[in-house]
């Protein structure tokens, strides 16, 4: 990927970062995507706070484009807001079909639904079952489904028979090529399944390889992986011209982390249509707070499916009732050092 922002942007010092760092640990409602407890690193900077909080499986280099997303919140703040308030999506986990209908009751007004997809363990007959639970739950419900590259395209294309008519299907396959395979066949066989890069996107050395080879119809875009809503602008304005759609989604971050994706979606340039009509950014996967039994932060009301744009600091009851302490508190400070030494280069 392109090179995340120096240092010297933000004339932050590590010693500062790691005086002020906390780290916490999150219970989650449902085991996503494996993760039960979500970890992260806070710190407060001269303008706000920020969020470290790679996945397990980054690396130094890839966790370094973390590291500037929570500098930029911190030390420069959120972008100029174009809107008050977004459209967001709501999300449903690998879960039973029986447990469905009370996750989606966490999502006040959503009209489109993320459903997961292709988790280890799972059938494509689960993954039926569950979209079908959200059918019957809301009838006229908006679905989208992700993978995170779990599928051939063979599989892929098998699922997309089965589980249309969806908005989308999220990172079917692993790789660019795969997706531009899978796409072609779907536009062949007359299903209109659109295909969006995610990993394809936030975990590529280049970005922007995905529109630029035509391999999906829509970019999901996550703050923190990118380095900042200010990075995730920058990709989306190239993404746009080249005709994808764009949603701007949580990579399951704290109420702090939130406040980057949700600056970012809300400094999306107006966009309009081939009838020069105004068209709002698309729902956002950014109501993951609700997939956490509590949060650092109060608790962000979903209002007729949409968040307001608020840049929330850490409760300090609750940043102290959720801190750990000696080998995982240590852990996270050797990552952020880590990721630092890239940024410095």
């Amino acid at each position: 990927m392109t090179q995340a922002k120096p240092l010297s942007a933000w004339g932050a010092t590590i010693d500062e970062v790691l005086e002020r760092a906390h780290v916490v640990a999150l219970p989650m409602r449902v085991p996503f995507r494996g993760v039960t407890t979500r970890e992260a690193l806070l710190f407060r900077g001269p303008v706000g706070w920020g969020e470290f909080a790679p996945f397990s499986d980054y690396s130094p280099e890839e966790s370094a484009y973390w590291l500037s997303s929570g500098l930029e919140m911190a030390y420069q703040g959120p972008p100029k807001a174009m809107r008050d308030c977004v459209e967001v999506n709501g999300t449903i986990p690998a879960v039973i079909p029986e447990q469905v209908p009370e996750v989606m009751a966490h999502f006040d007004g959503c009209r489109t639904f993320k459903v997961k997809v292709a988790e280890k363990g799972h059938s494509l007959s689960d993954d039926v079952a569950r979209v079908n639970a959200v059918r019957e739950a809301m009838p006229s419900a908006i679905i989208r489904v992700d993978a995170n590259r779990g599928w051939s395209v063979e599989q892929a294309f098998c699922a997309a028979k089965q589980l249309s008519p969806l908005d989308y299907m999220e990172q079917p396959c692993a790789t660019v090529a795969e997706l531009i395979e899978l796409r072609q066949r779907l536009i062949r066989a007359g299903l209109f399944v659109r295909v969006a890069a995610d990993e394809a996107i936030r975990r590529a050395e280049d970005p922007y390889e995905v529109a630029r080879a035509q391999a999906a119809d829509v970019a999901v875009v996550k703050a923190a992986p990118l380095g900042g809503p200010r990075k995730l602008l920058q990709i989306a304005e190239f993404m746009r011209a080249r005709g994808l759609d764009i949603t701007v989604a949580s990579a399951l971050d704290t109420g702090v982390g939130m406040n980057a994706g949700l600056a970012a979606v809300a400094a999306l340039p107006k966009h309009t249509d081939d009838e020069d009509f105004d068209v709002p950014p698309a729902a956002a996967g950014l109501a993951t707070q609700r997939l956490f039994v509590e949060d650092i932060t109060a608790p962000r009301q979903i209002v007729d499916g949409q968040l307001a744009v608020e840049m929330l600091s850490p409760d300090p009851d609750r940043l102290s009732e959720f801190s750990v302490k000696d080998s995982r508190r240590d852990a996270w400070l050797q990552r952020l050092r880590e990721a630092w030494e890239f940024l410095e280069r």
